[in-house]
């Protein structure tokens, strides 16, 4: 018999308004998958000593039948960098090893009311920055489909929790493809909104243009429902769009127009992501979809403009961690200047300061002009190339990584895993919304993700044409 913890939102919510089964036993289950896999994985930072309390409350709510949705009584964890009234929030950093926050991000706040339950904080790379979720304080968090393999970055501890049922759900934030690329490594779906359909408020910046907060689950539908709890408009966030964003979810593969950047597939991929990706191409085209190539040209140097943009604004942000107002003080300091000086060469670890010191030097006097104003031009000639392109197309089809996984046994250059973020970055920067679907496995065994693009605020077009997607049998399944 399958256990609660494997089955979907959907399935829970299904049995839990049948009064199959109650939010305290799902939740019971689903710790003890969480208990038993830590080891393993390492997805966990810190869990919710008030998730039981939470799940008494969702089962009054069912008993009541009273202000009952898709998540009440549901476990969902949640990424670090997210802040969680009384519940230690880290960012992977020593930084903020001890901070406890004294409030709820709004994405908590609005799971709360829908009857959600809390399970806990997850691992992550270091203040969201890394791909392979192994920059952090707690250490690596590992792909449940094998061992010795990342679980992607940086939000690899939600998307191993949900894939491996240490959750059912899962938050992470994306800022170029950090919800994406874990969920194409774990064989799930994530999804990165539009900007500013989902509030930034409480979530802890690197780089706050590009920062956004994103779902797991385990199909479609179920990231579909967590998505739609979560956004909307959101005064005490200035980014916030005022728009409404839930709709009914529907099969639109029929007459959808697919575009194929030809500069995305020309670069570097895997035989076997290829192969996959190509093979997604042709279901969806069976399926009544239509192939058009279209032209981003400008994709091909997004991945530099990415690191100059993010890095200035994560210097920009990172500033406020002093040693002074909060987080990590060093105990050994003479004077003002020595504090601020020990304590972030403490409190930071290596990836973190590489980025900070990119970041000051791109926005230093007489250095701006040619590094981030060439970059920010560029990045609004990207909006311009998309823009162009969805004018012959409904949405855009890419990978998501060019291989399949990041091993830990084999040295990566840094160069190398900064370039592969080419498939996910360019969307990120036009603040387009972007989903990861699963599309077919390697040789070895690790899925491989279908990356579809939609127009910037027609989020509810690239959940319906995932959907159709995976309705048509193109996902192998999940872990």
């Amino acid at each position: 018999m399958m256990s609660l913890c494997d089955k979907t939102a959907a399935e829970l919510h299904d049995m839990l308004m049948k009064r199959q089964c109650s939010a305290k036993e799902v939740l019971e289950d689903v710790v003890k998958r969480a208990e038993s896999v830590q080891r393993k994985l390492n997805c966990y930072i810190t869990y919710n000593e008030n998730s039981l309390k939470q799940a008494e409350e969702a089962d009054r709510m069912l008993a009541a039948g009273e202000g009952v949705t898709m998540l009440t009584g549901i476990p969902i964890a949640v990424k670090d960098n997210i802040s969680t009234k009384g519940l230690r929030t880290t960012c992977a950093s020593k930084m903020l090893e001890k901070y406890i926050p004294p409030y709820d991000a709004t994405v908590i706040e609005r799971l709360k009311a829908a009857g959600a339950v809390i399970t806990g904080k997850t691992n992550m790379d270091e203040f969201a920055m890394g791909s392979a979720s192994d920059t952090g304080i707690f250490g690596r968090v590992v792909n449940p489909i094998k061992e010795g393999f990342s679980a992607g970055g940086s939000s690899g501890g939600s998307a191993a929790a949900a894939a491996s049922g240490a959750a059912v759900l899962a938050l992470g934030s994306d800022t170029g493809g950090s919800v994406r690329q874990p969920a194409s490594f774990c064989g799930i779906v994530g999804f990165c909104p539009s900007y500013g359909s989902v509030s930034r408020y409480g979530l802890i910046a690197f780089a706050s243009s590009l920062d956004r907060i994103g779902s797991f689950g385990k199909n479609v539908s179920d990231t579909y429902f967590l998505h739609n709890i979560i956004n909307g408009y959101d005064a005490k966030d200035v980014t916030s769009v005022r728009k409404n964003f839930s709709s009914e979810l529907k099969d639109t593969l029929n007459g959808t127009r697919i575009g194929i950047p030809k500069e995305i597939f020309d670069s570097y991929m895997s035989e076997e992501v290829e192969g996959c990706i190509s093979n997604a191409l042709r279901i969806m085209e069976k399926s009544g979809a239509k192939l058009v190539t279209v032209s981003i040209p400008s994709v091909r140097d997004a991945v530099k403009a990415y690191y100059i943009i993010s890095s200035a604004e994560a210097s920009s942000n990172l500033a406020r961690y002093d040693g002074v107002r909060y987080g990590h003080r060093s105990a050994d300091a003479s004077d003002i200047s020595e504090l601020y000086k020990k304590s972030r060469t403490e409190g930071f670890g290596v990836e973190v300061k590489r980025r900070i010191m990119l970041g000051t030097f791109a926005l230093s006097e007489g250095y701006s002009d040619a590094y981030y104003k060439r970059a920010a031009v560029l990045r609004s000639r990207l909006c311009r190339e998309y823009d162009e392109a969805f004018q012959h197309c409904d949405i855009i089809a890419s990978p998501v990584y060019p291989d399949a996984s990041i091993s830990f046994s084999e040295p990566h250059k840094l160069t190398d895993l900064y370039s592969a973020d080419i498939f996910t970055v360019p969307s990120s920067l036009a603040e387009l919304p972007a989903i990861s679907i699963p599309c077919g496995k390697s040789n070895d065994g690790f899925p491989v993700g279908l990356q579809l693009i939609g127009r910037k605020y027609d989020d509810g077009t690239v959940f319906n044409t995932a959907y159709g997607f995976e309705l048509s049998g193109g996902t192998y399944g999940q872990y």
